[in-house]
């Protein structure tokens, strides 16, 4: 029940950085895509139908912590509560910026709420880069510091930068896709890379990311009992296909890309 407990875990913490840093990443580099208010409106509409499914595997990940590692969970949340403090910050700003945007009165405050979009994101990206150095460099427990720790903040907002260029290049149009273009380069015989390639390729990245930290945690030796795992384990793996199965409904749905506004 460990090994299997610890496999979701990890699935599910992979499922999030891959899914959710591509709306996190197209909403770093949403001044630079969108240089107007409809096209910054338009941005926001190619990743709009995602982030509140991505935020899913977040949720269940902390699920999965909490109930099948709780000390490690307690350890964690003792040891880092000052990296989590604005990795949640970021995360409300964000949300916040999303769902008020088109709530209130006039550009100003619809630049107001992309600002909020802009900088939750960034915050969100850098405070995960500052979350993951710690067992990158052999203290989960202690938050990092110095220079390591800013270099694995900057280069895991880059990756999730690069990431959302990625996805930018696989939604959107006009415009903002010539931007993303550009910065994801033209490479190969034909000149061009496949959008896919510069996706598949930060996701794999980024995937590794969770796995690389995890690897440092003593999951095993500190699980929870066999009572408590052979109540959860079976549980979430019945409700496992059914997230995954959302989640490929809704990016088969919304897979063609954007020409127009939506309700964000």
């Amino acid at each position: 029940m460990e090994t299997l407990a610890i496999v979701l875990l990890a699935f599910f913490a992979t499922g999030y950085f891959v899914l959710a840093g591509a709306d996190i990443g197209t909403g770093m580099l949403t001044p630079y895509l969108g240089r107007t208010d409809h096209e910054r409106r338009l941005v926001i509409t190619s990743f709009a139908p995602f982030f509140l499914g991505n935020e899913v595997w977040l949720i269940a990940t902390a699920g999965v912590l909490v109930g099948c590692f709780p000390d490690v969970e307690g350890e964690l949340l003792t040891g880092q509560f000052m990296v989590l403090l604005p990795l949640l910050t970021g995360w409300i700003v964000r949300d916040l910026g999303l769902w008020s945007r088109e709530r209130g009165p006039g550009r100003r405050w619809r630049a107001v709420c992309d600002g909020a979009v802009v900088c939750g994101s960034w915050t969100v990206a850098l405070s995960w880069g500052w979350l993951l150095a710690a067992p990158l460099t052999g203290a989960p427990y202690e938050r990092a510091g110095g220079v390591t720790a800013l270099l694995v903040a900057v280069a895991t907002a880059a990756l999730f930068a690069a990431h959302g260029l990625g996805f930018a290049t696989l939604r959107l149009t006009g415009l903002p896709y010539e931007r993303a273009r550009l910065l994801v380069g033209r490479t190969g015989r034909t000149g061009r890379t496949a959008p896919w390639q510069s996706f598949a390729l930060t996701a794999a990245l980024l995937g590794a990311l969770p796995l690389l930290a995890g690897s440092a945690l003593p999951l095993a030796e500190h699980a929870a009992d066999g009572a408590t795992l052979a109540l959860l384990v079976p549980a979430l793996l019945v409700v496992t296909p059914f997230l995954v199965a959302a989640q490929v409904w809704t990016w088969r749905t919304f897979r063609h890309r954007v020409t127009r506004p939506s309700y964000l």
